[in-house]
């Protein structure tokens, strides 16, 4: 009876009393085509009709008025997908013709009813939030025992800790915190904490805190267990609340681990002393310790986001990480920045500018490839990537296509790429283009700069440097960057890098480049010297053994030797057993430095004696030889001559030649463990007593 009524009724309005399925649309046609599909799929009895943006409202209507619409559904562009008048008039179309049966899909083709029953949920999910995170309640509403398990936080027990290199005696154990593993080298920061580390563990022993996402094979062990004594692995938390619903940052409770504090505290045993802790990233700064590392300034990369898409939203974000970031480094003894931009946004008295780097060793040049090849490399998981992607493939590419239509584009995205893209653009994977190859994760990606003729760093926001600004100068290839992209570096337009921001300088930038041989040439050769003087690893590396020890008030300091050091030398020269004897005059016409004892209990910098001395110099253009070096035999064994030597190859990159005593087994150890190995030998090289020089050699 309920039935016939119900027909009876919609007749008398002239309708169809089978309620229709309508699918509207309203978004990117790849994403509004698979909402229609899987529409279909849910609904396979029903009558289904498909509108398009091109209808108008009249049409629409008069082709819907026959029927009774029983569901709609609408698709509602996330943030930044190209959303058009077109499909905001249809969507408004669909909310006129079917207010109450509206079921919106978003990006990542979620779907959620709308209804005025839910309102918060249903604005939340319009403006893009995640569909698990619109029903998450904050601990203050609502207490955890209150939730559904899915929706509590979860902050798991226990750790894996694994023996890596044996600790050396007498070596001072640095103990770092980060909030991932630092290998594979799949982005800019594991690509500087290992290579930092290793040059760290030149000096010190290492105890590494690490949070994790997953299991890590023993492949990705092993690298860093070659330099690290111990690896402590924690999983990282399941945070489970409303990222607007705290005062402090978000990603400060994301990794808030009560068993990573509790293994940080433990000092009970001689397993767990240590003399300094460095935090790498700010976000792990509440755990406190000596060291802060800020691989970027976070206020100042939310302020950018604030200032290209101004809103509640991202003056909430830069508000709240300005109020944290500026008091957390009050709490450690030295902050250490990516560049002197930098340390002005910061503004304190104990920031201290440790560039990037590069492994000049690794990345070497090799002859470019005919073609026209572009290359992009930029982790999505840091989502300034995915802001640079877009901007390359849908506002630079399209300006390419019609003067250099054989223009090719590689893109090195790294690990799960489009689990990151959906997480940040909550829209699905773009759609393949046949002049655009992408890669996940490349463990060497040196035959991608083989390949290359121009790199892009089309970066709109960021902060910290660019380690891929350095590897690709390192490979003799021009890079074409923003402002943002190559900030921190002291590049120069024309010279080093070719800088632009908009989408048509950046694209004429590109065109002119591929088309000027010797230009892309020129800028590429003179990029490869200027960061052969100022970004290897192994100077980077010095400056932070340096900062170490003075944390650790080491009195050992190296600096040029000057005129007044002359007689120093001459006594150190003279009573250490196996030096060669110069007139140490001659040595100030040479390269020479001098480590020198400071005293610890008098003013900062007080020098109380000369120890040690090396005298080098340049032979030919990468050539270099070391003359002389001798420590006080009353300082010996404190890895004085290591220091003086690792000093001047860290200064000069190139080949190294040096000689030294046959009988000089400790010194031939010495250069065995910096890496010099036998290259010849001369007979009667040495007099008083008459001996034989074994030539020993390194390429640094």
């Amino acid at each position: 009876m309920k039935e016939r009524i119900k027909r009876w009724l919609f007749s008398l309005a002239g309708k169809d009393p089978e309620g229709v399925v309508v699918t509207f649309l309203s978004g990117d046609p790849a994403l509004a085509k698979a909402m229609e599909e899987e529409v279909r799929r849910l609904e396979p009895s029903r009558r289904h009709f498909s509108i398009a943006p091109d209808d108008s409202y009249r049409e629409i209507r008069k082709r819907l008025r026959p029927h009774r619409i029983g569901l709609a559904a609408v698709l509602y562009a996330a943030r930044g997908t190209g959303d058009d008048v077109r499909h905001r008039a249809l969507r408004r179309a669909a909310l006129r013709l079917a207010p109450t049966k509206l079921l919106a899909y978003n990006g990542r083709l979620e779907r959620h009813h709308l209804s005025l029953a839910s309102p918060i949920a249903s604005w939340l999910f319009l403006r893009g939030v995640p569909l698990d995170r619109i029903f998450l309640k904050p601990w203050w509403l609502c207490p955890s025992f209150l939730k559904r398990p899915n929706d509590r936080t979860v902050r798991p027990p226990g750790h894996r800790m694994i023996e890596g290199r044996p600790p050396q005696p007498g070596r001072r154990r640095i103990a770092v915190l980060t909030p991932y593993f630092p290998y594979p080298l799949s982005h800019g920061g594991a690509v500087r904490m290992f290579n930092l580390l290793r040059e760290v563990a030149r000096e010190f022993d290492i105890d590494l805190y690490a949070f994790t996402e997953g299991e890590i094979g023993d492949a990705d062990l092993r690298p860093v267990l070659d330099f690290a004594a111990r690896v402590y692995l924690v999983k990282k938390p399941r945070y489970r609340e409303p990222r607007w619903s705290t005062l402090a940052p978000p990603e400060l409770e994301e990794y808030r681990s009560p068993e990573m504090k509790k293994l940080l505290r433990r000092r009970e045993t001689n397993l767990f002393q240590r003399d300094l802790l460095q935090v790498e990233y700010t976000y792990l700064a509440p755990y406190g310790g000596d060291i802060l590392v800020e691989h970027d300034v976070t206020f100042d990369l939310y302020a950018q986001v604030r200032a290209r898409r101004p809103g509640i939203g991202a003056w909430w974000d830069w508000w709240r990480w300005r109020r944290f970031e500026r008091r957390a480094i009050a709490n450690f003894r030295s902050v250490v920045v990516m560049s002197e931009k930098d340390r002005g946004l910061l503004n304190v008295p104990q920031t201290l500018v440790i560039e990037n780097g590069v492994d000049l060793g690794r990345f070497e040049p090799q002859p470019e490839h005919p073609g026209r090849n572009v290359l992009f490399i930029g982790s999505f998981r840091h989502f300034p990537n995915i802001v640079a992607y877009r901007f390359l493939t849908e506002e630079i590419l399209p300006l390419l296509s019609g003067a250099m239509p054989d223009v090719r584009v590689t893109v090195v995205a790294g690990p799960d790429p489009w689990l990151h893209w959906r997480n940040y653009t909550g829209a699905l994977p773009p759609a393949a283009n046949p002049r655009i190859r992408i890669h996940e994760f490349v463990a060497d990606v040196r035959p991608l700069y083989h390949e290359a003729n121009v790199v892009v760093v089309p970066t709109l926001e960021s902060a910290g440097t660019n380690v891929k600004v350095l590897e690709a100068m390192a490979m003799e290839r021009v890079v074409v960057s923003t402002v943002s992209g190559c900030a921190g570096f002291g590049l120069r337009h024309g010279e080093t890098i070719w800088i632009a921001d908009t989408a048509a300088d950046l694209a004429a930038g590109i065109r002119r480049l591929l088309d000027d041989d010797a230009l892309r040439s020129r800028i590429a050769r003179a990029a490869r010297a200027y960061i052969e003087r100022r970004f290897d690893w192994r100077a980077v590396g010095l400056r932070q053994r340096e900062m170490l020890r003075e944390l650790l008030a080491d009195p050992i300091r190296v600096r040029p030797a000057r005129n007044t050091d002359l007689p120093a030398i001459a006594a150190i020269q003279s009573a250490a057993p196996h030096a060669s004897h110069w007139d140490p005059k001659e040595y100030l016409e040479y390269d020479c430095r001098v480590a020198t004892c400071v005293d610890a209990g008098a003013e900062a910098g007080t020098e109380k004696c000369i120890v040690g001395f090396v005298a080098t110099r340049q032979t030919a253009p990468r050539e270099h030889e070391i003359l002389n070096i001798a420590v006080d035999p009353a300082y010996s064994r404190r890895g004085i001559g290591r220091r003086l030597i690792e000093t001047v190859l860290a200064i000069g990159r190139g080949v190294w030649f040096l000689e030294v005593r046959e009988s000089n087994v400790s010194a031939v150890k010495l250069y065995t463990t910096l890496g010099f190995t036998p290259s010849g030998r001369r007979e009667m090289y040495y007099h008083d007593p008459a001996e034989a020089a074994i030539v020993m050699k390194i390429v640094s």
